[in-house]
């Protein structure tokens, strides 16, 4: 059975649509016509990219920017493709940039793959990766690095956030209008590999460095958002304070703030 956007598509908040992929996700966020991607899954992924746009009612051609997360290839699957068709301008956090344009790899090998095959998921998804052209994707080599004033005046108004840990330059894409968090790979709600659902962080071969990347997540568990939006697995439609709380092992306390408010009954005191 193939993809379909009508079971794979799902509304999140109010034009923030979540596109559940073959392995990997990607968002759209629209404003009438006018709509941005985030993320865009792997290159075997975009007949189902422009699927979904069109399932939207929306035209390739009006895209004003792919965000991108992370420069891993089931992230960035059609971003060359947009650039190159379009003229869409394929946006990054600056760390990442040469790692989006081609120019530096941070990604798990195909030796770490290997010597791990062994277990089924573990083949299962390696060969669905391949299959799916992990091997053979073009680098959006015209990517530029986005700045907040930039990100402010696209759908969504976009707020970039620094995750680094899953690759130097990792990502998350705070949508506050919506209330809603693109947190690409920073964690989870499940991967072809897990055996578990829920907030989680993937296998560690996957991360450039696990150690930041786990503290990356702690650092996330302050910002304010109700909808979490991974880049594999379904969304999260918790607090991401309590998403990133699960993933980290440290339950959501409340804040000092909430604490003196409780004692004295004051409320908005600053």
């Amino acid at each position: 059975m193939g993809w379909d956007p009508a079971t794979s598509l799902s509304e999140q908040a109010p034009g923030v649509y979540l596109a559940e992929g073959s392995a990997s996700n990607w968002i759209v966020v629209r404003d009438g016509k006018g709509f941005i991607l985030v993320d865009s899954g792997y290159p075997g992924d975009r007949r189902h990219v422009l699927a979904s746009l069109r399932y939207l009612g929306l035209e390739p051609a009006d895209a004003l920017a792919l965000l991108v997360t992370h420069g891993h290839v089931d992230h960035t699957g059609s971003a060359a493709f947009f650039s190159e068709s379009y003229g869409t301008p394929v946006l990054c956090a600056p760390g990442e940039l040469a790692h989006v344009q081609g120019k530096e790899k941070h990604q798990v090998t195909l030796g770490q793959v290997l010597i791990r095959a062994w277990r089924p998921r573990v083949f299962r998804w390696m060969v669905h990766a391949i299959r799916a052209g992990a091997l053979a994707a073009r680098p959006a080599t015209r990517a530029e690095a986005w700045d907040a004033a930039t990100l402010r005046a696209l759908p969504g108004r976009p707020v970039a956030i620094s995750v680094p840990g899953h690759t130097p330059g990792n990502a998350a894409i705070l949508l506050p209008e919506a209330g809603a968090i693109a947190v690409g790979d920073s964690f989870v709600s499940g991967h072809p590999i897990s055996r578990t659902s829920g907030p989680q962080m993937l296998h560690p071969m996957y991360h450039a460095d696990p150690g930041a990347a786990l503290a990356a997540v702690r650092n996330l568990a302050g910002v304010d958002a109700s909808v979490v939006l991974p880049g594999h697995g379904p969304a999260l439609r918790i607090a991401l304070a309590e998403a990133a709380g699960r993933v980290t092992g440290r339950p959501r306390t409340r804040s000092r703030a909430s604490r003196r408010t409780r004692r004295t009954g004051l409320k908005g005191a600053s």
